[in-house]
Order: structure tokens, then sequence, then C-alpha cells
């Protein structure tokens, strides 16, 4: 039998579970690793980056859009603590990442070495399967076993590995089991909750669907379902693109990463389908008297949000599936064509403001030629702040187009390493990143990865010289502002100086200038974009109604937010009923 080294041995297995790439930045605890990925060079794409929170989000980023598991890595100490940034993204976000993590050599541990971290206990919380290697003829199993629990559990899976083991030889004759591995079949509804299902929802007057990341997949049968009981839809902000945003029934989401439709949407409903979704707002939104049917494959989400009428543990597109199979099309109702109005009245005014033309830029102007640019199968990884309620209100996800954000996490300076990510993955793909002032400046010496690797990303960077979404906290909690204003910066130059293509804008000529040279350069490309730092319409807080605001609030609302045009669902749902 062939002999092997431990290291090299592992990222086979790696490899048999169809891993393409894997991102970090080398460390003398990780040297045999860094050793093997030479070796492999022609079998596992290595993608350097310059921090290691970079290859932790770079390999979450690809993780999500791929729904495969994404690899990095850091060595002992500094390194292995800059990775946790992205694995707690990937936790909140239940997405399957592996982490190895170099360690000082075994006789060297326990001994207060150079470096030398006790390190199982920082990635306990993190992680669904957390190990050190105790034996270099382990290292191939451990890889196999920790790999199937991340699949199998959807989270981080931990190895730390002592740096003597990996360069002992062992026997190459490990077999791993991704050949074996299989994902579970759909949960299938009990025939009797969907009955009861239906009954609600056909008796209903103000019916709603609600949709998160466990409805994907099922995007012609939502709206096959919506048709049929005359049914708004609605999404968690994760769930953007499960429905085309071009649908008139989709509302898009409620809360404060939301639009004027969907908050209104939700507000008004009296019974609502709840699909595979945990999002932990809905009980501010959603009225507590309204009727509640929850569906979600894990029966210890039921309950956690809001007060449940009826919960189906089962997959969201099966359920779909089944109340398709006994229902009937229901007749229009006033509800269904207000809300279409209101869906309609809308879009036109935020094209309206796509349409201005002004220095600071509007920030909906951007998103035109975004929009305008994007292929049908483009992938957009978006940062958190402002940036992420103007991309789920302004990008327009009607055809094949993926989006991702850091949802539950939130981690400010998610966009450019998860469209490194993204790019490694799938390089004939459109990729975009799209980040505020804020966010873009915490990883933006990732420019230089892309650069590497010639990847040609479009990085739009909205700079508004403010933590805006942090500002607009402080309004509404009537603190003075602290620590949110920003100094504004170069970035298309500085990118420009990174060997990447730059452009900063200030106006429409120019804006739409450089988004046509973006389309003719190799490489990425970084779009500052100078915009006015106007909050986006807080859309949780709308006055637009004198019934319910009064003259005087409705009157300030306007004009602080320049909504003209906007009107209420409760107008066209009055109109709609006389």
């Amino acid at each position: 039998m062939s002999k092997i080294n431990a290291s090299d041995a592992m990222l086979k297995v790696i490899e048999a579970w169809g891993v393409k790439n894997i991102y970090g930045l080398p460390g003398g605890s990780f040297d045999s690793t860094m050793n093997a990925i030479y070796n492999r060079r022609d079998t596992l794409n290595y993608v350097q980056v310059r921090h290691e929170e970079v290859g932790a989000l770079a390999a979450v980023g690809e993780a999500k859009v791929t729904g495969k598991i994404g690899v990095t890595f850091g060595s002992a100490g500094p390194g292995a603590v800059h990775l946790l940034n992205g694995l707690y993204d990937a936790q909140y976000d239940h997405v399957p990442v592996l982490a190895l993590i170099g360690q000082v050599p075994t006789f060297n541990m326990n001994t207060h070495f150079f470096q030398e971290l006790n390190e199982n206990p920082m990635f306990e919380d993190v992680s669904v399967y957390n190990r050190t290697a105790m034996t270099a003829e382990q290292l191939p199993a451990m890889v196999d076993e920790a790999i199937r629990e991340a699949y199998a559990k959807k989270g981080v899976a931990v190895i730390t590995i002592p740096k003597d083991l990996g360069w002992t030889e062992i026997e190459d004759n490990y077999v791993s089991t991704a050949k074996w591995f299989q994902t579970p079949m759909p949960i299938q509804p009990n025939p009797e909750s969907i009955e009861k299902a239906w009954d609600i929802l056909k008796n209903a007057k103000h019916p709603l669907i609600y949709i998160g990341q466990g409805s994907r997949g099922a995007r012609e049968e939502l709206l096959t379902l919506a048709h049929m009981i005359k049914a708004p839809i609605m999404s968690s902000a994760l769930g953007k693109g499960i429905v085309p945003d071009n649908a008139p029934e989709y509302m898009g989401a409620s809360g404060r990463v939301a639009t004027k439709p969907g908050v209104e949407a939700a507000q008004n409903t009296d019974a609502v389908l709840f699909l595979g979704s945990d999002m932990p707002f809905q009980g501010f939104f959603i009225p507590k008297d309204a009727k509640y049917i929850q569906v979600d494959i894990d029966g210890a989400k039921f309950g956690r949000r809001h007060s449940v009428d009826l919960a189906i543990q089962a997959d969201a597109k099966a359920t779909v599936e089944a109340l398709i199979e006994i229902g009937e099309d229901l007749p229009e109702t006033p509800w269904y064509r207000a809300n279409l109005k209101n869906k309609a009245n809308w879009m036109e005014w935020l094209n309206k403001r796509a349409d201005i033309d002004s220095s600071p830029l509007a920030v909906e102007a951007v998103f035109k030629e975004i929009n305008a640019m994007a292929t049908d199968d483009a992938i957009f990884q978006t940062d958190v702040g402002n940036v992420t309620i103007d991309a789920f209100c302004l990008l327009d996800m009607s055809k094949n187009q993926q989006f991702s954000t850091s949802g539950w996490y939130a981690t400010m300076g998610y966009g450019l390493p998860a469209s490194i990510g993204a790019k490694a993955y799938y390089p004939d793909r459109q990729v975009w990143s799209i980040s505020g002032d804020g966010g873009w400046a915490m990883v933006f010496p990732d420019v230089l990865t892309q650069v590497k690797y010639n990847q040609h990303v479009i990085n739009v960077v909205l700079t508004n010289k403010s933590l805006g979404f942090i500002e607009a906290e402080q309004d509404d909690t009537k603190q003075p502002h602290s620590g949110v204003d920003l100094i504004g910066a170069d970035f298309g130059a500085a990118a420009s100086a990174l060997g990447a293509t730059g452009f900063d804008v200030d106006n429409v000529k120019d804006l739409k200038e450089a988004f046509q040279k973006a389309q003719e350069v190799d490489g990425p490309v970084v779009i500052n974009a100078n915009i006015a730092n106007d909050r986006p319409l807080p859309v949780e807080q709308l006055k637009l109604d004198p019934a319910v605001a009064g003259e005087e609030a409705v009157k300030a609302f306007t004009e602080t937010y320049q909504t003209d045009g906007l009107i209420p669902l409760t107008h066209f749902l009055k109109d709609e009923e006389n």
C-alpha cells in the first residue's frame, strides 16, 4: 500500500465531496496543509485572500449561492480568530462551511508556546462539529465526518490540526463516504392538516402568503397558489428572488428591510400562510389576532415568533403542492385587487425616483443602472446597512438572479468577500458586490484578490459619508448623531491604484459612462457612487393615511421623505369595497 502525507489524504477527502475552492492565508502552523494544497493544485483551487475574515466570508458567499459546502482555513492564533466573523455568519444563516484551523505541533501544545491557543472552546459556540486531531491517521475520517455534519445540520464544522500531524505519512487507503451521502427526502404534510389550512385560507377575507428560504425551488407553485386563493405574496429579506420581483402579487417584505406594499399587506391581513422562515420580527408587523398557519421542517420553530393556529411540520413546496391539489380557484376580492394596485403605485413612485438627476446622486438612479446592466443569471452579494434596504427594494430580480447578504448575523463587510466566493465558483456568471462606504472600507484591500485572479466582479460602493442605518436608529430614538459620520474617500481611484478599474461618480452622466465602460474591461471594476445621505423611506413607520395618522403627521412625513404620489393601501381597499 502506498504512503501519503496526512494533509494530502485530508484534501483528497475534501475533493471527493466536490469542493472546488479553498480560501485562506498561510501561516507557519499550517505549512503541511499548504504543502498539500500545492501538491493538489491541479484538482483544488486555492484562493489567496489578504485577510482571514475575507476568506471565511468568501467561503460563506460561495456556500450561499451554491448550496454546497464552503471551505476556509486559518493558522494558529490570530489567523484562527480572524475566521470567527465569517463562521458566525454561516451559523446564523444556516449554510455548510468547513474551517481548517492550524495548531502548534503536538509536542509544543499545552506549554504556552508561541501563538498557541486553546482553540476548541473558541469555536464551540459557532460550530456543529468541533474537534482537534489526535493522530495523523484519523485526519481523513475527521474531515469526512465534519463535512457530513455540516451538511446534515446546515452549519459550521471545525477541525484543528497540530502542525506535525499533517506531515506524518499514513496509508493512502481511506475511502470517502461522500458518494453515499443523501439529502433527506422532503417531509410530506399530513392530509388532515392540509384540509384545515385550506379551510382557513378559503374563509379569510385578507389572506397572505409569507415565504422564507425554505420555499426555494417553489416559484411556480407559489404563484399558482396565490392566483388560486387571491392572496398577495411576501418574503423575508433572504427570500428575495424566490418569486420574481415583477410578479404583480409579490409585495416585498415587512419590517425595516421592507417595501411599502409589504408593510401594509402585513398590517391588514387576517390569515397568514407562513412558509419556511424564522423571520425574527414578524410579531411586530403581523396582527396578533390574524389566523396563523406555520409550515416548517423544524418543529422547534412553531410559535417562536407568533401564536400559531395550525402548525404543519413539512416541506414548504410539498405543502403548497398539496394545497393546490385539493383547492379551487376562488373569486377575486377587493383585498386582492387593492394589493395589486398598491404594488403598482409603489413601483411607479420608485421609477420616478430613479429618474432624478442630481448631485450627489439619488440611490435609485444607481440601481437603475445596475438593473439595466444585470444579466438574467446575475449574482448580487450585498453588504449590510442602508444598502440592504436599498438592494431589497430596488434590485429587480425577475429572472434567475441570486441575492445574498449577511442576514441574521448582519456583519458589515460581507459584500466584497462574498463576491470573491461567488466568482470563484461561477467564473462565467456576472457577479456584483454592492456595499455602503462603511462596510466597503472594512475589507476593500481584498480588491487585490479580485485583481490577482482577474475576477470580473462589478463592485458598486454607495458613498453617503455616514453609517446611515445607525444614524436612522439614533434619529428614531431621539439621540444626537454620535460616531456615525464618515470622511469621504475616492474609492474608485484607490481601486485603480490596487490594479482594478475604478470610477468615482457624482452625477448621472458620469454614472452611465462608468457602467458602460465596466462592461468593456477585464478584471474587477469599482464604481464609487457618491449618493445623497437620504434615509431610505422608513416604510415601517408610514404616515400616509390622514384617518390613521392625522393631517399634520401625513404632511410632515410627506415633506420629509418626498412621498408625493404614494397612496395608502386603505385607500385602494375602500375603493374596491365600494
